[in-house]
């Protein structure tokens, strides 16, 4: 791989960064926020799934544009919609228009977390395509981890609104720097030859250190003039489809239960606030060694087999947190460890889903598989503040989240191994990069 595939992923590692921070912003601040508008469980958690809801639509109805324009503009139009909400949730006057703009931040950042996946598995190499994405996940983990640490400091001194006025801030600084950086993905340009393609085209190859092409072929795989999320379940498709959406379901949910409740639990377990967000901000910690240690074993094993590997011990790792919480040391030490473990699942999900799509059925593949797991996100979150609120302790919430992470590891067994798609053939020149 040539230093511009790597810088196209570091583009792809930064803006999953931002969003790290954006998505779990409303967990650092849940607390203050509650507290200065006195909401109950339910409410708190319809502002903890609000954002995830957006993230669905993005997933959904936005990142499959991706196929349509390109990666690169949806990820633009994302990141501005994105900075839009979280500027303007500084200044929301009740929890009904934070919840609202929850909602608009969420669709740019569903958005931009499919579409830059998709460009990060793209300009990797086959042998390096786990890595790439494990390492666009530790990007997220490493905005969450900086969002926990930064949201400590700025709450004590500024309030919860400043959290959001810096995180807004920080994505809308970054939008131009993606407009300079970032490419447009190859494997796009050769799938739906828009205006212009094989100057395009043949630039890319040039910063890659490859042969121009002299012509393009035209297959029956490119001439697909639209992709549409039936698509996804036809004959070939529909066994796979499937397997991922029920294995993005159970982790998304189980996953965002844990990242979002874990820091408000730890304070009813006794913990003082600041604990309670270091509890939190060390399972993000966590998962920034998680991910990056995925991405190094799928370079050298199945990526399917480390997945449920991964799977079943965060399911066997959470058991163990829920009944650590009255001893500070373990309860810290734990969480940093299903940090590593549920951050690596996540990202695991991320790597594999691309690779059983054609290109010009991507975006929409991993976009749709993406929003089919937020919903499990979405109502995680909520749900869990309505069994609080019925009576359920946190002991019980925790092994029913544990269960779900193994049932997700079984599911997996259904799945076959597949090679990434094949990718297309030009004229006079060599497959896509990625090969």
């Amino acid at each position: 791989m040539s230093r511009f595939q790597w810088s196209a992923i570091a583009v792809c590692v930064l803006l999953n960064t931002l969003d790290g921070f954006d998505v779990l912003v409303m967990s650092f601040t849940g607390k203050s926020v509650s507290g200065e508008w006195h909401l109950d469980s339910g409410a708190l958690g319809l502002l903890l799934s609000s954002g995830l809801a957006g993230m669905a639509l993005g997933a959904l109805f936005v990142a499959p544009w991706g196929d349509r324009v390109g990666r690169r503009p949806v990820i633009l139009a994302g990141l501005t919609a994105a900075a839009g909400g979280m500027i303007v949730s500084s200044a929301s006057q009740n929890w009904q228009q934070l919840a609202v703009l929850r909602l608009v931040t969420g669709i740019g950042i569903g958005a931009v977390l499919a579409c830059s996946n998709v460009i990060a598995g793209e300009f990797a190499s086959r042998r390096w395509r786990g890595l790439a994405v494990s390492l666009n996940s530790t990007g997220y983990a490493v905005g969450a981890t900086i969002g926990g640490l930064s949201s400590v400091a700025l709450i004590d001194h500024f309030g919860w609104r400043s959290v959001f006025l810096a995180g807004g801030l920080a994505t809308l600084a970054v939008t131009p720097l993606a407009y300079w950086l970032l490419p447009e993905s190859l494997d796009f340009l050769l799938a739906r030859k828009p205006a212009d393609a094989l100057r395009r085209i043949n630039s890319l190859a040039r910063r890659m250190l490859k042969p121009e092409l002299a012509s393009i072929t035209d297959s029956a795989t490119e001439r697909h003039a639209s992709a549409a999320l039936r698509d996804l379940l036809t004959p070939e498709l529909r066994r796979p489809t499937l397997l991922l959406w029920g294995t993005f379901f159970l982790v998304m949910a189980a996953f965002y239960f844990v990242t979002s409740w874990t820091p408000t639990l730890l304070v009813e377990a006794g913990m003082s606030s600041s604990q309670g967000l270091t509890g939190g901000t060390l399972l993000n910690l966590g998962g920034i060694f998680g991910t990056a240690l995925l991405g190094a074993l799928a370079a050298q094993y199945a990526l399917l087999g480390v997945l449920r590997t991964y799977l079943f011990a965060a399911a066997a790792l959470i058991a163990v947190f829920a009944t650590s919480t009255d001893t500070l040391a373990l309860a810290f030490g734990t969480g940093a460890i299903i940090g590593v473990a549920v951050n690596g699942c996540i990202a695991g999900l991320y790597a594999l889903t691309p690779s059983n799509y054609a290109p010009h059925l991507r975006a929409t593949g991993v976009g749709a598989a993406i929003s089919v797991g937020r919903v499990g996100a979405i109502i995680a979150p909520s749900a869990a503040g309505r069994l609080l609120d019925v009576g359920w302790t946190p002991l019980t919430l925790y092994v029913a989240t544990g269960a779900m992470f193994a049932a997700a590891g079984l599911l997996l067994f259904a799945m076959r191994a597949r090679q990434p798609a094949e990718r297309h053939t030009v004229a006079a020149g060599p497959k896509s990069s990625a090969l």
